[in-house]
């Protein structure tokens, strides 16, 4: 198995993810165990909460990868860009920290809050040649209720969903509606978000999920095929 995590926290001591050397390597070990070959390091970018410079974030890469054993998944740069003010001023700008190779780039929203001109925002992303990629978006309790409205942004945006939610880790409407996205083909992708040893066991049960209701081609396609498209820029189908 050759599958890529699209978004994790696995850089030491830069957010709310893990907060030491050892403990990166022991989260990364375990997802390359879980079949994962590449691991996108996905800090967070949020005014006011986590926002740690790019001087901080290049040397916890550089030490994070020169300490992994031979062997280990690959690890390669992203971050998770809140939908804030900074946001805003780097998008226009095509400043906003992309995925490495610059085709992409991971964004979440406010839980509650649908952003205005969030739809036309991301289209003038994708005009400027960037690909959009939409965080655990069964997480957005403003969308429970009106799935149509996800279902337009993955025309524009790629959809990746939290593995630990398929299981019900997250509470169940998040649950609810990971396993609608899975079910009706909206989502694009799906990744681990992990931040601690545990989450990449709820991982293993999100695939296990996905495995059992629609087969390991389905796997393959939301952790493996689909993933490497995006990083390319490419929206899946």
């Amino acid at each position: 198995m050759q599958f890529v995590d699209l978004h994790s926290h696995v850089l030491p001591g830069l957010d709310d993810g893990v907060r030491t050397l050892p403990e990166s390597l022991e989260v990364i070990a375990a997802l390359g165990k879980l079949g994962f070959s590449t691991v996108c390091a996905t800090p967070h970018q949020r005014a006011d909460m986590f926002m740690p410079a790019r001087e901080s974030i290049d040397a916890a890469y550089a030490r994070v990868g020169a300490a992994l054993p031979v062997g280990s998944p690959s690890l390669t740069l992203g971050a998770e860009n809140f939908w804030d003010e900074v946001l805003a001023e780097r998008l226009p700008k095509g400043a906003q920290p992309t995925y490495t190779g610059g085709h992409a780039f991971l964004f979440e929203i406010p839980v509650a809050i649908w952003p205005t001109r969030l739809v036309e925002t991301l289209f003038d992303a994708r005009l400027r040649g960037t690909l959009p990629v939409m965080a655990h978006p069964e997480r957005y309790s403003a969308l429970w209720n009106q799935p149509e409205r996800l279902a337009s942004i993955s025309r524009t945006a790629a959809l990746v969903i939290d593995l630990a939610a398929l299981d019900g880790a997250h509470g169940e409407n998040e649950k609810r509606m990971s396993r609608h996205l899975v079910d009706e083909g909206i989502a694009h992708a799906a990744a681990s978000d992990s931040h601690c040893l545990e989450d990449v066991k709820l991982a293993a049960a999100g695939i296990a999920w996905i495995k059992k209701r629609h087969g390991q081609a389905r796997v393959d396609k939301l952790l493996d095929v689909a993933p490497r498209m995006i990083l390319t820029g490419e929206l899946p189908e």
